[in-house]
């Protein structure tokens, strides 16, 4: 390549800087001008009739309550009554007009305080109607102290905003005083919520702006956080420091506040200060209002509130749009001469090339970086065809060498499934349905349901003429595993069996623990490998009218007239480390008794909200439940009760559940 020619990197680098360059830079010095003093132009106007319009929205309806509290406190009625405070006809007279007062004023209620009994009369729509004092007022009480504070000073009215302990509300109280010829008899006024006010007048959805009131010492009457809110203040309760001045980082930034009150006080005009208020600088607007002694402020973060209207964004989003646009163009003109031109040369020729022409002639006249390109393009064609010879002759070996391992896995999937459903008929076989059946008829049932093809649950039945031997087995594991423990299982309880006859489940138990062991002594088992197993026992007489049970961590569940009664079995479960000490439990019964064995995998399947075990206590509810069921049916329904229980959580464990009745003789 020619060592002086331009790469095309460098090309494409000196083009977009050029186009960049032309249209950034007086965008850039132009627009940052621009929005700098109209953010700052629109704040100020922002800031300025936000506030002015906010004074006029809280001054009317506020100034209307006055004078509606004002006339309240000078009707005649209220003079009368006070002046003579128990006469029930002056107080019905009363309460009727104010009653009349408050479906006007906008908080809907009304207080009257006499000055000579400290009776407090209040009514509002959320309490029930009430011509009696709600609370006497204390002058030894600390929450009553702004009452006599304003019966030494209250001047023409209060605007107060305190909470009410007695009352269990906190308002925005207009105080007025009630004269007769110069004696001040009591209070009378009404109070609009703090949380109402708060939302009506202050609250607002503007990102970055704060409204809020104070007086005219600087406590804050009303904020949208309440925590700044100095309760109390303007009737002399000490309020600790909630104050604008204290929200203030320097003492320049007060006294220039101070200097702002007292301008907008005098002239009647929004004065504007810049100040740090909460970290941030931000804009603070203020407006007096001298009918509520009260001053508006309104502090408007710049950087956060939307002072300037969409039509100067969209102006200035036009204006950078079409610089960009010129940039785009530029930088289109630029790629298409430099970039697309050539490429798309060397892309017609790389599309004959994909298609399995290896004969086309590559574009090598360039002396850039598409000219090396074309020219390894070039290079590249030759061994790709290759390339291209000798994997297909490996994939044809390879896939028939896939087919043929797909062939063998699927023939020893068969053989495992054969062996496995060869494996569930042995198990059912072993399983003594028929001769159960047989002699006890509709007297018993048995749920049998292995997690898997098969499983480690059985039952076994033994009997003769008189009495008779159930069981139920629960060997470590399931599936294949637990069903081989099943055959072994099954051949020492047998064996057991024929040794100590029926009538003594805890020495079956035993000998069954002992055979199990000298079978397995001998093995070489794998430490990993479960080999215990959990077992119950039970004999029935029917000619005694006896049951005798043994469990190895099987319990018992015997439903009689009197309720259900669970006995449990040994804590140690056979072929455990060390052998169990099993015995019987003698279980005398009269009248219709029915027992029932279950293996874990019921007790514990998981179900429920939480997704836990139903557990003893669960299974016993179910047996109540379907006690009044006939005995051949209470299996499918103590079945449907587990899968309702169980939801979609996955079976657990292999379950299998057994039920006797012993229909007693008579004596």
């Amino acid at each position: 390549m020619n060592r002086w020619a331009i790469g095309l990197r460098s090309k494409a680098m000196l083009a977009l800087l050029l186009a960049s360059l032309i249209a950034l830079v007086p965008a850039t010095i132009i627009g940052s001008h621009v929005v700098s003093s109209v953010q700052e132009y629109f704040g100020q106007a922002y800031a300025r009739n936000l506030t002015d319009l906010s004074r006029q929205r809280i001054q009317a309806p506020i100034l209307m309550d006055l004078v509606l509290s004002e006339r309240l406190a000078s009707t005649q009625l209220l003079l009368s009554w006070l002046q003579d405070e128990e006469d029930a006809d002056k107080r019905a007279a009363f309460f009727r007009e104010a009653e009349g007062y408050a479906s006007v004023f906008r908080g809907q209620t009304y207080f009257a305080i006499s000055a000579q009994s400290g009776n407090y009369y209040f009514n509002d729509p959320e309490a029930e109607y009430s011509e009696q004092p709600r609370y006497q007022l204390n002058p030894e009480d600390s929450n009553d102290a702004w009452f006599f504070n304003l019966l030494r000073d209250i001047g023409d009215y209060n605007i107060n905003v305190n909470p009410d302990v007695q009352l269990g509300t906190t308002r925005v109280w207009l105080n007025l005083p009630v004269l007769h010829n110069g004696e001040l008899l009591g209070l009378a006024g009404t109070g609009l919520e703090v949380t109402e006010f708060l939302r009506e007048f202050i609250a607002t959805n503007e990102p970055g702006v704060t409204p809020m009131i104070i007086d005219q010492q600087g406590f804050v009457q009303a904020h949208p956080n309440p925590e700044y809110i100095a309760f109390g203040s303007s009737v002399g309760l000490d309020t600790g420091n909630n104050t604008l001045q204290a929200m203030l980082s320097t003492d320049a930034a007060r006294s220039t506040l101070e200097s702002a009150l007292s301008v907008s006080r005098q002239h009647d005009s929004v004065e504007l200060i810049p100040v740090e208020l909460s970290g941030r600088p931000q804009l603070l607007a203020i407006a007096y209002m001298p009918e509520l002694s009260w001053y508006l402020v309104t502090a408007v973060d710049l950087s956060v509130a939307q002072t300037i209207g969409g039509s100067w964004w969209l102006s200035i989003v036009i204006g950078f749009g079409i610089m960009l646009a010129l940039l785009l163009v530029v930088i289109a003109v630029a790629v298409e001469r430099l970039l697309i031109r050539p490429l798309s040369h060397l892309q017609a020729s790389a599309t004959q090339i994909t298609q399995g022409n290896y004969q086309v002639a590559l574009p090598k006249t360039r002396n850039d970086e598409i000219g090396d390109l074309s020219r390894a393009f070039g290079a590249m064609v030759k061994r790709v065809q290759d390339h291209t010879t000798e994997l297909e002759e490996r994939v044809q070996q390879r896939t028939q060498a896939l087919e043929n391992s797909n062939r063998e896995i699927a023939q020893f999937n068969k053989m495992v499934n054969d062996s496995i459903d060869y494996a569930s008929l042995i198990q059912q076989a072993i399983l003594p349905f028929a001769k159960l059946n047989a002699a006890l008829g509709e007297q018993q049932f048995v749920v049998w349901q292995p997690r898997d093809v098969v499983g480690g649950d059985f039952y076994f039945f033994h009997g003769d003429a008189d009495a008779c031997l159930v069981g139920l087995v629960d060997c470590a594991g399931h599936g294949v595993p637990g069903a081989l423990m099943t055959m072994l299982a099954r051949a020492a309880f047998d064996q057991a069996v024929r040794d100590d006859g029926l009538h003594d489940p805890a020495a079956i138990l035993h000998d069954t623990d002992k055979i199990l062991r000298n079978m397995l002594q001998d093995l070489d088992l794998p430490r990993a490998l479960a080999t215990n197993m959990d077992a119950g026992l039970l004999y029935l007489n029917a000619q005694q009218n006896v049951a005798r049970y043994a469990g190895a961590k099987i319990h018992l569940y015997m439903k009689s007239a009197q309720g259900v009664e669970e006995i449990k079995g040994a804590r140690r479960a056979l072929v455990a480390r060390k052998p169990g000490d099993y015995a019987n439990t003698e279980i005398p019964i009269s009248g219709q008794t029915t027992f029932y064995l279950t293996s874990d995998g019921y007790l514990d399947q998981a179900g429920g909200e939480l997704g836990y075990g139903m557990g003893s206590s669960g299974f016993t509810d179910i047996i109540v439940q379907h006690a009044h069921l006939p005995l051949n049916e209470q299996g499918s329904a103590i079945l449907d009760s587990l899968s309702a229980y169980q939801g979609d959580y996955p079976q657990r464990d292999d379950i299998c559940v057994l039920g006797v009745r012993l229909l007693t003789t008579p004596p």
